[in-house]
């Protein structure tokens, strides 16, 4: 009976210090077995490990993807633009002994001094980076080449704290309140600029349109003048072969049909007066029934 009462408690305490120096990690931690303060194992796969009961601490980390918001920025690109800039960035911790000596604690404690320094580190890179462009480069939907500049110059950075940075993502890019109104000033002058060129562009055009219409109205007008004259000289020429030809054939009347012409263009309106004297050769052919010259 007495063994059986010493030997309980015996089987007791060797169940509590088993299971005292058996510690689980999960898939998602990565863990540090510390004795007085000193690493002594790291335990980056999940399963089963051990440690010295009573002695040994187990302190976890994350071992999934974390993101860091960082606090809205004001930057001074090149053009002296100040621009305030919202960003994010995504880390993982690599090597967590070196986490551990650059944060000194486990846990959120240690993610909380990690997400500060790395956010200094950020901060530095976001404006060493964004001083160097245009704000219009800044302001562009293409930033994939400014975001990855800012990873790569605080890779190294990172890396001296135990971290992998995957990547930085700006999420806004915003005029400060006090220069919207000069900066909307200022897009105004520039489409208003732009609009005058246009409509000076759209003058000058219209100029030589207007110059070709005119210099074509001059060309069809001086062609169909000449075309004209070659056709009325034409008409000339042939009326003249053909009063030649009727004066060859009777020239008396041929004077008769050019004295009736007279007649008709002289007296034609019915209201012409002539002031002649009465045996002027006009009147030949008025004096005569005969419808000859007088004195033949």
């Amino acid at each position: 009976m007495n063994k059986s009462v010493l030997v309980l408690p015996v089987i007791v305490v060797a169940i509590a210090v088993i299971m005292s120096s058996i510690f689980i990690v999960d898939e998602r931690e990565k863990a540090l077995v510390l004795r007085f303060g000193r690493v002594v194992q790291v335990q980056e796969d999940p399963g089963i490990g051990f440690r010295v009961p009573f002695v040994d601490q187990v302190v976890t980390y994350d071992d999934r993807i974390i993101s860091i918001d960082m606090e809205a920025q004001e930057v001074i690109p090149d053009d002296d633009r100040r621009l305030i800039i919202d960003a994010f960035a995504r880390y993982r911790i690599s090597d967590v002994v070196q986490f551990r000596q650059a944060t000194g604690a486990g846990g959120e404690q240690a993610k909380a001094v990690a997400d500060r320094r790395l956010e200094d580190i950020l901060r530095a890179a976001t404006r060493e980076v964004l001083g160097s462009v245009s704000s219009g480069d800044i302001l562009s939907t293409d930033r994939t080449a400014l975001m990855l500049r800012i990873r790569n110059g605080s890779f190294s950075e990172a890396s001296s704290l135990g971290l992998t940075l995957i990547d930085v993502r700006l999420k806004r890019t915003d005029l400060p309140t006090e220069n919207l109104a000069e900066t909307f000033r200022r897009m105004v002058s520039e489409r208003e600029r732009e609009a005058e060129d246009e409509r000076a562009r759209g003058r000058e055009a219209a100029q030589r349109i207007r110059a070709q219409a005119d210099r074509t109205v001059i060309e069809l007008v001086s062609d169909a003048g000449r075309l004209a004259r070659i056709a009325e000289g034409e008409a000339d020429a042939e009326r003249n072969a053909i009063f030649a030809g009727a004066y060859g054939q009777d020239a008396e009347f041929f004077q008769f049909y050019r004295s009736l012409e007279a007649y008709g263009k002289a007296i034609g309106n019915g209201n012409a007066r002539l002031v002649l004297s009465p045996d002027h050769e006009f009147f030949d052919y008025l004096r005569n029934e005969n419808g000859t010259a007088a004195g033949e």
